[in-house]
């Protein structure tokens, strides 16, 4: 009964309507191509509430529906509908994609370990920048299997690539819930010491991509104190308190609100594109990590995950050269990332453990869930 139901309402999802917007999926010849020489293909996942589409190259989300309080469906994250675009990028690199094998900057793109010290490529003025050169992003994932709700997918990071010791043998599943959970599960291993920490870049946008700025989006993150940086947007190993700061998101309140204030740490990422460490007591505890909410159309987001550190970063960079899915630039602030991960650098400042290491032997294991909703509307 309720596989007939599911059809049932994915029916009603694709089915026309003068008033409401509905979901129109990407075609996914599309996205059929190889690169270096692996099949790259698009996948439909859905659960009667969300639809998404996902492809192997660089795991990318490429699209995700969800219906305001009217019913009237939006793609909520940014991307493009063609393959090309992605490979043939002018416009931001890591728009839906997984990053790593480690995730954020890396200052000067060494690091040092177990008394080695490696030099990776520079990819972000003198820092590296998700893995380098190549990372996760631009590598084409194998698709171990896949179901209506469930795609699951592996990479062998060979030794040496991007500079990275060890081969470390990743697997990683993303699944839509009965709940409306959008689950992303991680598990890596290595034949030899190296750098583990991987993140989920998708740039969200609760209006839908391409209907204007996130900055009246309201965002509550559950952290008291942030990590530092310095103009190179890189941290300085130091911590910061956000009380009576433009970085205090305990209450829930509109991103916009203090962005364009004249603070140094603001200054130095031309926004928000910093770590707030989560308040938790266990560092390996699930819980809660940051709440997204757009008032006018009730969607919301909610993120959880077993990481010490969230990245929120508030589309700085985007300069609108590229053209999303839409058929709109992808503008200034027009989307936003919430990365839960290790702490930036943290392999080069001893105040930052727990150190994205990963010994033979060992598993990482990494566990990022985005909750959707609609609220209703409030009484006056």
């Amino acid at each position: 009964m309720k596989k007939v139901l599911s059809i049932f309402a994915i029916a009603l999802l694709l089915a026309s309507c003068n008033h409401k917007k509905q979901i129109k999926l990407i075609d996914a010849a599309n996205f059929n191509t190889t690169v270096d020489g692996k099949q790259v293909s698009l996948y439909t996942l859905h659960n009667g509430f969300l639809t998404m589409q996902v492809t192997n190259y660089g795991g990318r989300v490429v699209a995700l529906w969800m219906p305001d309080r009217r019913g009237s469906y939006e793609d909520i994250v940014l991307g493009y509908d063609h393959i090309d675009k992605y490979l043939n990028n002018e416009g931001e690199r890591y728009l839906g994609a997984v990053v790593g094998r480690c995730a954020n900057r890396i200052s000067n793109g060494t690091f040092t370990l177990n008394d080695v010290e490696y030099q990776l490529p520079k990819n972000d003025g003198e820092n590296t920048l998700h893995g380098g050169i190549i990372g996760a992003d631009k590598m084409v994932w194998d698709v171990v299997s896949t179901n209506d709700s469930v795609l699951q997918m592996h990479a062998l990071f060979p030794d040496g690539l991007d500079g990275f010791p060890g081969n470390l043998d990743v697997t990683m599943s993303y699944t839509l819930t009965h709940d409306n959970q959008f689950q992303i599960r991680y598990k890596a291993t290595t034949d030899a010491p190296t750098l583990c920490n991987f993140s989920h870049h998708s740039f969200f946008n609760l209006k839908g991509e391409g209907n204007g700025t996130i900055l009246d989006h309201e965002l509550q993150i559950n952290s008291r104190y942030m990590t530092v940086i310095n103009d190179k947007i890189v941290t300085t190993g130091k911590f910061s308190g956000v009380k009576n700061t433009p970085f205090d998101f305990r209450e829930k309140h509109r991103i916009g609100e203090h962005i364009n204030e004249t603070d140094e740490q603001l200054t130095n990422a031309k926004g928000y594109d910093h770590n707030w460490i989560v308040d938790k007591s266990d560092p390996k505890a699930y819980t809660w990590c940051a709440t997204l909410t757009e008032p006018m159309s009730g969607r919301e987001m909610q993120l959880w995950s077993d990481q010490v550190g969230l990245q929120f970063y508030s589309g700085n960079f985007f300069n609108g050269k590229g053209i999303g899915k839409c058929g709109k630039p992808l503008a200034y602030r027009e989307g936003l990332a919430l990365e839960t991960q290790f702490f930036p650098d943290a392999i080069n400042h001893e105040t930052l453990a727990p150190f994205p290491i990963l010994d033979p032997g060992m598993e990482y294991s990494q566990l990022c869930i985005y909750k959707f909703a609609v609220l209703p509307k409030e009484k006056k």
